[in-house]
């Protein structure tokens, strides 16, 4: 005859005939808190930023526009004030501009079937720029 340590036990051994195997949560927690850090890490590495743009008011748009830079997106290359230039010849001239006067407006004109994502980009080496006035204009 065998002897059980608790006599809860013995009752279930008798009953059915075999002992009932305890169920541990420990693995479910495990797992569960595993999920939880995985999200957590997983959710800092967002980067969201955001670019302030003003546009320019319908009543002073000939006064906002006088002494302006304006960049022409047009999807295979970019124009400043009608010259044709890169990418980073644009970063470049529009800082020195904005060490000169740091109050310096530029509007940026995309062209029409432009990528969003090419006219972020633009607005983003802008800003790395210095430019602090930048105003996003439709066109006509």
């Amino acid at each position: 005859m065998v002897r059980t340590a608790c006599p809860q036990s013995r009752r279930l051994a008798d009953r059915s005939g075999r002992r009932r195997a305890l169920v541990s949560l420990t693995p479910l927690i495990d797992v569960v808190f595993i999920l939880l850090v995985f999200f957590m890490l997983a959710s800092s590495f967002l980067d969201w930023r955001a670019i302030d743009l003003s546009a320019p008011a319908r009543t002073s748009a000939g006064a906002a526009m006088e002494g302006a830079l304006l960049v022409e997106v047009l999807p295979a290359r970019l124009r400043l004030s009608g010259e044709v230039l890169s990418i980073d010849t644009l970063a470049t001239r529009v800082a020195a501009r904005a060490r000169e006067a740091p109050d310096q407006r530029v509007l940026v004109r995309p062209a029409e079937g432009v990528a969003l994502q090419r006219v972020v980009q633009i607005l983003d080496r802008l800003a790395a720029a210095g430019t602090t006035d930048v105003s996003l204009i439709r066109a006509r």
